[in-house]
């Protein structure tokens, strides 16, 4: 079963009259939507009643949660109180995941290291990715989903994503292709572009893990160091283009979870995905 949601609340949500996100799973269902990314890029910092609250009504409207976790987490970091703060932050993700009923938590890998080979940012992030799995053992439900970054200085391409996962099942690529589109300098344009990536995936992970990757979707705009902004599918000139990726759901028989995070839009464009679809879904 693929599922489509938005990453956090749009304008849409607020125009309606809705305030808390506590509204989030009936508004969603009744848009025909299926997941939800709670956002808490700026720190963790909701109670266990209300993940708890947020747990029952996603349960009782068919909402899939996952959560974004904060953008300062830098799994490459040299410096000891900035792993120890990383830590702490994805140990809290996984806590408010668990109390949420979320299967994923989302973590950005931060950046590489000035003045040395990425390979040494990669190594790194291994060593510190090992320290976090084995301290974080009583969370083994929920997966710990790697995000491929869309600028060319940040830790995150596809192929480190990739590495990074291999050291644990626990790991979950998330495959973001607006921020590939982005630092690769606008290269998805073609369904190939997007099977070769897939392919990659299988490759190196299985077949299963491919099946199951959680991804991320949206038109983004871009400039020589990657990822400026991210944009809607109403802007048509900025890529990429859902209807050039969605056949390959079919292809390699993904489950995924497809998450918009169009700007202000994300409700809106992820029903525009999940109508591309399910038109190609009518058709099999």
């Amino acid at each position: 079963m693929v599922r489509f949601g938005p990453a956090g609340n749009s304008s849409l949500f607020y125009e309606e009259g809705h305030k808390s996100s506590l509204e989030i799973p009936k508004f969603l269902r009744e848009k025909g939507l299926t997941a939800y990314e709670y956002q808490c890029g700026r720190g963790v910092r909701v109670t266990e009643d209300f993940c708890y609250k947020l747990k029952k009504a996603s349960e009782e409207n068919d909402i899939l949660l996952s959560i974004h976790s904060p953008y300062y987490i830098n799994l490459a970091s040299e410096d000891r109180e900035k792993l120890d703060k990383s830590f702490h932050h994805i140990e809290k993700s996984l806590w408010a995941a668990e109390k949420m009923g979320a299967k994923v938590i989302v973590v950005h890998p931060g950046s590489i290291i000035k003045g040395k080979k990425r390979e040494e940012s990669l190594a790194k992030a291994k060593s510190f990715l090992e320290e976090v799995l084995a301290k974080t053992k009583n969370y083994e439900g929920i997966k710990i989903g790697l995000e491929t970054m869309g600028k060319v200085n940040q830790l995150g391409s596809l192929d480190e994503v990739l590495s990074l996962c291999l050291l644990s099942n626990r790991l979950k690529p998330v495959i973001d292709f607006g921020h590939l589109h982005a630092r690769e300098g606008g290269l998805f344009n073609r369904r190939e572009e997007f099977q070769k990536v897939l392919e990659k995936i299988g490759e190196v992970l299985g077949e299963e893990r491919l099946r199951e990757i959680h991804i991320h979707f949206s038109p983004i705009e871009y400039t020589q160091g990657g990822e400026k902004k991210h944009r809607t599918f109403d802007e048509k000139e900025y890529g990429p283009r859902f209807e050039d990726f969605a056949p390959l759901i079919f292809k390699y028989n993904l489950s995924s979870v497809i998450i918009s995070e169009s700007q202000d839009k994300q409700t809106e464009d992820a029903i525009l995905m999940k109508n591309i679809y399910d038109s190609l879904k009518g058709g099999r």
